[in-house]
């Protein structure tokens, strides 16, 4: 459209006073904006020698444009303050088209574009992206002056888009005919001085005034006060129903001027100002940013792109300025020119080099940094360096009014109304949703101070130190509030940054900070904080960094339990050598002198520590957990419904998401890591971005059944996912992300798939089934190539043989699967088996994963336990224990040099490939016998090799070891005098060896079953034995004389010896038939014959002085008997569950029972009474008050305290029923405790194999 000719003829009537007055620079900014002139045009500009000549030239290329050139020059004028000059312009603005009132789709019409230009509101800028949200929201405010004077506030940072939203909450039809018909007049304020201020009032006012009658001129106003009547005569005679909008007002004595009756609406950076004012007052806030949506669609609008065709760099800006619109508008102009420049203005954000992201937009600062400052100029001298002292914080940090309290040194009050002038000025931000408030930086405010005060960071960060120091110099805060959590969880970062070195490592290297860190945040931010800051304080001691880090790494499970552990006990079992050791024995000798018991693992020198790091990302069942491609994440996922990354440093959690509606199966990176994959039992396979934790793809319809497993192809070149199910024929699919169904169905399997996995080069996809084979599948023609049938290999068997899994190996030669109990390594080419690896009969194979980088290979069972195999050598290089439970899935690192496990157990355990090695396979059976001789602490048991062991338990030496036998060993029983061992296995052969020379003293045969339990007789000359056969048997095992006690009618787990008189030893027996029997050791004699039970009897124990026993049982009682008429004194009723255990305290007047729930009961045995429940405090990860089944207890010799084994063994104070500490062993599952006649010492074995003596610290 061409230039009407009043206005072409208005530009060469005025043009020689144009060219005198105008800066051309400032002007072309607003009409770049408003798209009537591009960068090329400005650039031909700006290239004439003199500003004459640039003004010339510019008014030379608005003669050649249309009438909204000359509007855009008209609102630039007065934009600009050029108000002399616009006025020259007004008269010959082009006119109101002839289709003025017709509607546009956005209330839009030619007569709103004229009042609009009339008034001068800006028009659109060039690149405009809708927020019609917030549009909307100031309209609905405007609308509440359509009756009444009053303001409407839009407030907001610098470069939230403020005045754009206001120039189109204005292009209305609707909204300017109900509401402002007397027009919409535009004033743009800024930081004015007073005679500034004055010449806009005039201005205005001399624009109101030449749209009227010339008999309304007056003279010019001379004083604010003059120009303030003549404007609100103007606006309440004249304009009565218009609206006048007052754009980046800063000042309160500004605003003050306009308070005038009339309808304003404002953009301001300060919130606060109307409350200088009167009359009706709305406001809208405008948020800093934009969403990624958003702002994407402006970077593409400004280089011309689709949203999906810009570059990585595209998003990585908008998240850099979390969508500030200021910013991205004006990378999006340069970009416009440069369009190659992406990655530059990404480092340039990134790097803080605001000078450079220049003006190149209607802005009013020459560059991003201006525009920050100006807000912090306008705030009192004082409060910019309380201001300053905000460069401290972290990115994304809220914080509380408290810290700063401290950090300021002053009243919380004063601090609340500083922090309140900052929010109103949109210095800063308020989340008052929290209580108390928590305050926080915008990024572009954060790194704009960063900058400003990048030579005094380090003294700004001592600051904070210095004043935490002095105010909590008595101890760090506890209370758990945010204030505490704000210290506790950054004041290592700003000891960091101030580079206050010795501060750091006092306070890292502190057990004390550990435990009250690690109490209030959780292990992860401690275990980070390690790494992060490891290069400080190795410059200390590289030793005792890593010590601390290491305690954290294998403890940190423990340390997320609830109640919270005592760190000085699970310090104690660190290595003597360790400073965390050094530190805990300190604090538990001085806390012993007051009364507190803490126990030192005397062994533990013998046990060696093989996980990296123990984590605990979920409750309930680990189903699956991999490495990132990078190694910097693992993702995990199981019975929770919950999918979790986190670093695989420090088991940081990352993102947490709540992947589907039933247990999630399987979880998959993809090559580039940037996606996530998950399947699930509710028949759905998900696609997530891990950064962004969003939803992306929900695949849903196809498959019928659970889907067992998913994984990505090894290369992002053609990026495919694979899933298999339980489905009876369309079991495998191949999906491209980019379609809506699947690409590719494998057709063969005819049974649920458990498993598949592509070989290494992406050509084929193995799949494992319930149908007994492995399937090799082209990914590219989805054909079948071959199947291996697992099932032939065992075929002596009629039993269902189900293909867990499968793997490759790194040349894709090799393919090896997992079925039942073996491993079996076949050739890809020719199919043939070539390695075999079975392994225990009673555990099978859940998974198995070959390493990429070697030939290890990994394999999980169901017997909890971890093994790697060396493939070429054919030979176990270890075996890694810790799991309490089935493990479930394995998985080397892309480098290899990691391996992580996953289980029931509810945790991830990583472990470094080159540490484990085999000395880790030597453990022990829980079935032991312990022998206190002064010093010495004697130690039989049987290993996992099946040889019986005795060893002194102090030093870990081994005194005797016996060859391997051919029959497992069940029990173990010591004798003292002559020195002597016996062993009772599955078989039912009985052997007594002499110690330590091993020599075969007798070999028993009699029963016919397992072996249940032996002891001596306290003269060594008699062994008595109790069987699955349903027998006991007593031995003179010097001459082999045998005499069998006939009787119960299931097995005889166990038995007891009491004597009546010192000339009479009893023997008593239990079974699982429910009975106990009595007799008479000497000539077998059944004394009596008690039916006691409905159910198994589960444990019983003679009281001290044989006047009582208890027995308990499966059917939820315990029941005290008297020993003289073998009446029932007492049936103790209330446990929930099984009760397992129970002993009487030395004085019999206590009785202690322990159910399979950890609940653990005292009784007074005078009246049967219940006195105490103990352990009721709350249940732990594994849904048990004690961690399992309380197996064993002994009162100690005052009959004060308690000690029971479960899970994990806990000593209790018995009047309170208090717990008074707890001691968690590497693996659970404790059977029995042995415990020395001064109640000072403890041994018992866990369930993967570890020895424990324990010796309380004095």
């Amino acid at each position: 459209m061409t230039l009407e000719e009043g206005a072409r003829a208005c530009l060469l009537r005025f043009r020689q006073r144009l060219e005198q007055d105008i800066k051309p620079s400032y002007l072309m900014d607003h009409m770049i904006s408003d798209g009537v002139m591009t960068g090329d045009e400005e650039e031909r500009i700006r290239t004439q020698p003199t500003r004459k000549d640039q003004a010339a030239a510019l008014l030379e290329l608005l003669l050649g444009k249309g009438n909204c050139a000359y509007i855009s020059f008209y609102n630039a004028l007065i934009r600009e303050a050029y108000d002399d000059l616009a006025n020259l312009l007004h008269a010959d603005l082009p006119q109101v088209l002839s289709d003025a009132h017709k509607s546009s789709s956005d209330g839009s019409t030619s007569y709103v574009q004229a009042v609009l230009s009339e008034g001068g509101v800006p028009q659109r800028p060039v690149v405009f992206v809708s927020r019609p949200e917030l549009v909307n929201q100031i309209r609905e405010k405007l609308y509440h002056l359509q009756k009444e004077s009053g303001w409407v506030t839009i407030f907001g940072m610098a470069g939230s888009g403020k005045s754009v939203l206001a120039a189109e909450a204005v292009r209305n039809h609707g909204l300017i005919e109900e509401c402002f018909p007397g027009g919409i007049h535009w004033l743009s304020i800024g930081q004015l001085e007073k005679p500034d201020l004055l010449v806009k009032i005039q201005s205005l006012c001399f624009r109101l005034e030449q749209s009227l009658d010339s008999q309304s001129f007056h003279r010019t106003p001379n004083s604010l006060d003059e120009a303030k009547e003549r404007l609100r005569f103007l606006m309440l005679r004249r304009y009565p129903r218009s609206l006048l909008i007052l754009d980046d007002i800063w000042d309160s004595t500004v605003l003050k001027v306009f308070d005038i009756q009339c309808r304003i609406l404002l953009t301001t950076r300060n919130r606060s100002l109307t409350d200088s004012v009167s009359g009706a007052k709305h406001e809208v806030e405008v948020e800093s940013g934009l969403d990624d949506k958003k702002g994407l669609e402006i970077l593409a609008l400004y280089t011309n792109t689709k949203p999906q065709g810009l570059p990585e760099e595209a998003r990585s800006i908008v998240r850099e300025c979390k969508g500030s619109p200021l910013v991205v508008s004006l990378i999006g102009a340069l970009l416009k020119e440069k369009p190659n420049r992406w990655r530059y203005y990404l480092i340039q954000l990134q790097q803080k080099q605001f000078k450079r992201i220049r003006k190149s937009s209607s802005y009013d600062y020459d560059a991003l940094d201006q525009a920050m400052a100006a807000s912090i100029e306008v705030l009192p001298e004082e409060h910019q360096e309380l201001y300053k002292d905000l460069t401290v914080l972290e990115k994304d940090v809220k914080i509380p009014a408290k810290v700063l309290s401290i950090l300021w040194d002053l009243e919380l009050e004063d601090v609340e109304d500083i922090l309140e002038e900052f929010a109103n000025k949109s210095l800063l931000f308020v989340d008052s949703h929290s209580k108390p408030y928590l305050y926080y930086l915008h990024d572009l405010q954060l790194d704009f101070l960063v900058e400003q005060n990048r030579t005094q960071l380090e003294s700004l960060h001592a600051k904070v130190v210095h004043q935490y120091q002095h105010f909590y110099r008595d101890g760090p805060p506890t209370s758990g509030d945010e204030e505490c959590f704000y210290w506790i969880r950054f004041l290592t970062y700003h000891m960091a940054k101030a580079n206050l070195s010795k501060e750091l490592y006092s306070l890292m290297f502190s057990l004390d900070w550990v435990s009250i860190k690690a109490q209030i945040m959780g292990p992860a931010p401690l275990i980070n904080d390690y790494v992060e800051y490891g290069p400080i304080l190795d410059e200390e001691n590289s030793e005792v960094r890593s010590q601390f880090q290491e305690f954290l790494s294998l403890n940190g499970h423990q340390l997320e339990q609830r109640p919270f552990p005592d760190v000085v006990q699970l310090a104690l079992s660190q290595p003597y050598a360790s400073e965390v050791y050094r530190q805990a024995l300190q604090q538990a000798q001085e806390r012993a002198s007051t009364g507190t018991l803490y126990f030192d693992w005397l062994n533990k020198s013998s046990v060696e520590s093989l996980s990296r790091l123990v984590i605990h990302p979920h409750q309930g069942s680990i189903y699956s957990a991999c490495f990132s491609h990078d190694g910097a994440k693992i993702a995990s996922c199981g019975a929770s419904k919950t999918l979790k990354v986190f670093k695989s440093t420090s088991g940081e959690k990352l993102t947490e998401i709540l992947a589907h509606d039933d247990e999630v199966l399987c979880c998959a990176f993809s090559p580039d890591d940037r996606l996530l994959a998950t399947c699930s039992s509710d028949r759905k396979v998900k696609v997530w971005n891990v950064e962004r934790a969003m939803l992306l793809r929900v695949f849903e319809e196809e498959h019928e059944e659970q889907v067992n497993y998913c994984q990505f192809t090894n290369t992002t070149r053609r990026l495919l996912l694979a899933t298999c199910s339980n489905d009876k024929f369309l079991n495998v699919k191949v999906w491209n992300l980019n379609k809506p169904s699947s690409q590719n169905t494998m057709f063969g399997h005819f049974e649920p798939v458990n498993h598949c996995c592509f070989s290494p080069d992406d050509k084929y996809l193995s799949t494992s089934s319930n149908d007994g084979t492995v399937k090799l599948f082209q990914v590219s023609s989805a054909n079948e190539w071959k199947t291996i049938n697992v099932r032939s290999i065992f075929a002596e068997t009629d039993e269902e043989v189900i293909v867990k899994c499968s793997t490759w190996t790194a040349d894709s030669k090799r393919v090896i699967s997992a079925a039942r109990n073996a491993v079996l390594v076949f050739d890809v080419e020719t199919s043939d088996m070539l390695l075999e690896i079975k392994t225990n009969r009673l555990s099978t194979v859940q998974y198995c994963h070959a390493c990429p980088t070697s030939n290890l290979l990994a394999i999980a069972f169901s017997n909890y336990a971890v093994e790697l195999w060396d493939l070429e050598a054919n030979k176990k290089m270890a075996d890694c224990s810790g799991h309490l439970s089935w493990v479930q899935r394995v998985q080397f690192s892309p480098d290899g040099s990691q391996l992580l496990s996953c289980s029931d157990d509810q945790t991830v355990r990583l472990w470094e490939t080159n540490k484990v090695h085999t000395s880790s396979a030597i453990s022990l059976k829980r079935d032991s016998d312990v022998l206190f001789r002064g010093e010495e602490i004697i130690v039989s048991a049987a290993d996992n090799c099946n040889r019986l062991t005795v060893r002194d338990g102090r030093t870990g030496c081994m005194l005797f070891q016996s060859e391997e036998k051919s029959s497992r060993i069940r029990c173990t029983c010591m004798c003292r005098q002559p020195p002597a061992v016996a062993l009772g296995q599955e078989d039912g052969t009985v052997q007594v060896l002499e110690v330590p020379s091993g020599k075969l003293l007798a070999n028993l045969l009699g029963h016919t079953k397992t072996v249940l339990h032996c002891q001596f007789t306290q003269n060594g000359q008699t062994l008595i034995t109790s069987s699955e056969d349903t027998t006991l048997r007593v031995w003179r095992w010097q001459s082999g004389d045998c005499m069998v006690l006939q009787g119960h009618k299931e097995q005889v787990r166990c038995f007891s010896l009491f004597s009546t008189s010192p000339a009479n030893t009893h023997l008593l027996s239990w079974s699982f038939d429910g009975t106990v029997k009595v007799w008479d050791i000497e000539n077998g004699e059944k004394l009596q014959d008690i039916e006691a039970h409905r159910e198994a009897i589960l444990s019983c124990h003679v009281s001290p002085g044989g006047c009582f026993f208890a027995t308990t049982s499966a059917d939820k009682t315990a029941k005290l008997w008297h020993c003289d008429s073998w009446q029932c004194l007492h049936t103790l009723s209330g446990h929930q569950y099984c009760v397992r255990s129970c002993q009487f305290s030395w004085d019999s007047r206590r009785l202690a029972t322990g159910d399979d729930n950890g609940e653990i009961r005292i009784w007074g045995v005078k009246d049967g009474c219940l006195l105490k429940i103990c352990s009721r405090d709350s249940k732990d990860g594994m849904d048990s008050l004690h961690g399992g089944w309380v197996t064993d207890l002994h009162f100690s010799p005052d009959n004060s305290l308690l000690v029971s084994t479960g899970g994990y063994i806990k000593w209790w104070d018995v009047e309170k029923g208090e717990a008074l500490q707890t001691f968690y062993p590497k693996g659970s599952g404790l059977k029995r405790i042995h415990v020395s006649s001064d109640f000072s010492t403890f041994v018992t074995i866990d369930n993967i194999g570890i020895l424990y003596i324990l010796h309380r610290v004095v």
